[in-house]
């Protein structure tokens, strides 16, 4: 039964970032990993994230594929790598093999299967390139111009009230706003 509750805990539930260190990942510095975000726990050797990178909750990170298991009886593995300064959005994917370059966002529900060089944005399912990251941030730059910006005591660290959430809805007339 001890056994049975070990497995589940390391299958089910995100295997603490300490222990996925001890077992060979290696993590840069300012690492920001939300909540739910799985990073392959049978290869965490193969895994080398670099500094300030953020993966947004529910991430997935693999060094292993086991579609070849009953078929040739191997598991095909690949290194992953993730360069610096690296935002990934909630819901990805990240397969074995793939390297993502330094400067790089992948928008939400994106499966990267391929290689992302520096300096880039890309999205979807197989995540392809849609702008680079200077032109993504310029957009979001003008973007703001327009929109009503609040600051940190409009977030849930900071207990925003009713009051504050009414009119965020109300500033936020076009669907957008930025919080700090």
């Amino acid at each position: 039964m001890k056994l049975l509750r070990r497995f589940y805990r390391e299958v089910y539930i995100m295997i603490p970032l300490n222990r996925l260190i001890r077992r060979g990942l290696v993590v840069g510095e300012n690492f920001n990993m939300q909540k739910e975000v799985i990073i392959d726990p049978s290869h965490a050797w193969h895994i080398e994230i670099g500094s300030n990178v953020t993966l947004s909750p529910r991430v997935h990170i693999l060094a292993h594929d086991a579609s070849t298991k009953s078929h040739l009886n191997y598991t095909r593995v690949g290194k992953v790598k993730i360069g610096d300064q690296v935002f990934v959005g909630a819901g990805s994917i990240i397969l074995p093999g793939v390297t993502i370059g330094d400067n790089v966002i992948i928008g939400a529900g994106s499966v990267v299967s391929q290689d992302i060089s520096d300096g880039q944005v890309a999205t979807g399912n197989p995540a392809k390139i849609v702008c680079t990251t200077k032109e993504f941030l310029q957009r979001k730059t003008r973007e703001m111009e327009t929109s009503p910006r609040f600051n940190e005591q409009y977030t849930i660290e900071k207990n925003i009230n009713n009051d504050m959430k009414c009119k965020m809805n109300t500033d936020m007339k076009h669907n957008i706003g930025y919080v700090i």
